[in-house]
């Protein structure tokens, strides 16, 4: 038997945030660019049941995952990088992807109408995920599975990436053979509306102040939230809702899952000694740009 036999393919994904300012004289508006290519729409995704009746989905090496899981955290121990969490939720998102490739007899992150690695993940778990990445490998055994997995840099990438905090792992057999899946992800806090926009309006107070400036009050808009989550529902930022609001005020529509950030170009504009007060509308979604999830954020300045 060969023991130098190993394929592998790695994925790594993060999302951004883009920004429009709209005021009265701007109201040309970029289109948002996709960061995954969607899926077909048209091409249905095989049930796992039927990829393969044969190999239920308890049938799998839960001692090859465990295995796995403790050799990728004692590697990252040793590189300096917090160890991983096993997560359910990208655990099932791995298997049903090593089960495709059980089926297809070969190595992809991506099979014909099979969602893209984010959007498998994000459809896995309620958790807001604002990077993810994966490893497929077809090995012998979990030690040489590893081992082949940190001898090549993009998967020794994904393994010790200090950002990642969670791991879905998936083995399934195939004769003397492992299909090995990775799924990583890096989970965020998850705040309500209310928690959003306190930290927006303290990042704008923030910036207020470095440049010697007093706070500004809020007064919420009545429709900032609903102009927000209108740019939610669509999938793009300066909805008709916004552009209306843009008439009126200067307003920054943007997206992040980092809402103690501003979004680059803010602060020249929150700087303004003519601002007497602002608004913010927030809306969280997960939409087709952003499969993870993402706050649709809405700062009016007046």
């Amino acid at each position: 038997m060969p023991r130098a036999f190993i394929l592998l393919l790695a994925f790594l994904a993060s999302s951004g945030a883009p920004t429009v300012w709209l005021d009265a004289r701007l109201m040309a508006l970029p289109e948002p660019a996709n960061e995954s290519p969607s899926p077909s729409k048209n091409v249905a995704v095989k049930p796992v049941a039927a990829i393969s009746p044969g190999v239920p989905m308890d049938d799998h090496e839960s001692e090859a995952e465990l295995r796995l899981l403790i050799l990728a955290n004692q590697s990252r121990q040793e590189a300096g990088a917090p160890p991983l969490t096993l997560d359910a939720g990208l655990s099932r998102a791995a298997l049903a992807h090593a089960l495709i490739m059980l089926e297809e007899r070969r190595l992809s992150h991506q099979f014909s109408g099979e969602p893209s690695v984010p959007e498998r993940l994000a459809s896995s778990t309620e958790l807001h995920l604002d990077q993810s990445g994966e490893n497929v490998a077809l090995d012998y055994d979990a030690e040489r599975g590893h081992q082949h997995l940190m001898l090549s840099p993009p998967h020794r990438a994904n393994l010790l990436n200090p950002a990642y905090n969670l791991i879905g792992l998936a083995v399934v057999r195939s004769g003397d053979r492992l299909y090995i899946v990775q799924d990583f992800g890096h989970a965020l806090p998850s705040y309500s509306a209310e928690e959003v926009e306190d930290r927006v309006a303290a990042a704008l107070n923030q910036v207020r102040r470095d440049a010697n400036l007093p706070d500004l009050p809020r007064h919420d808009l009545p429709n900032a939230d609903a102009a927000a989550c209108s740019m939610t529902q669509a999938d793009q930022l300066g909805t008709s809702p916004v552009q209306q609001l843009a008439e009126r005020y200067t307003v920054l529509a943007y997206t992040t899952e980092h809402p103690e950030s501003l979004p680059d170009g803010a602060d020249h504009a929150i700087a303004s000694r003519n601002l007497r007060s602002f608004s913010i509308g927030v809306c969280y979604g997960r939409t087709d740009t952003y499969p993870m999830g993402a706050y649709w954020v809405l700062l009016s300045l007046d």
